[in-house]
């Protein structure tokens, strides 16, 4: 039995469609949601140790890295709520053809970079 199977497949070379991208994304933000609820709940704990520990966090919070960190913790809160409701709406059986599909994802895309900017402004 011979399989023709390719025997070293080059995922650099594979292009994916935007349909497939928005999908690996939202799974990515909401790896990085599960990692953030760590560093959030750190941030909680030593703000309610006391007035100390609160000043602490005020100061670190005025960081240009504290304040990255908390841009990108809203950039894929936001990105995986805007796609969890795109998924949420497919899985009703809406926009399952691949042009809805594609023009769903490029509307989520948009929508996440213009939360992504306004998550910067309130931060800065």
């Amino acid at each position: 039995m011979k399989k023709q199977r390719p025997v070293n497949l080059d995922l650099q070379t594979v292009s994916f469609p935007l349909t497939a991208i928005a999908s690996i994304l939202h799974r990515i933000s909401g790896v990085i949601m599960f990692v953030a609820t760590g560093i959030l709940m750190w941030f909680l704990a030593e703000s309610l140790s006391g007035p100390v520990g609160f000043a602490n966090v005020q100061e670190l919070m005025g960081s240009f890295l504290a304040k990255f960190i908390f841009w990108g913790i809203l950039t894929a809160l936001a990105y995986h709520l805007v796609v969890g409701v795109r998924h949420i709406v497919m899985d009703m059986g809406y926009g399952e053809e691949l042009d809805q599909a594609t023009a769903s994802a490029k509307f989520t895309m948009i929508a996440s970079g213009v939360l992504s900017f306004l998550a910067g402004v309130w931060v800065w």
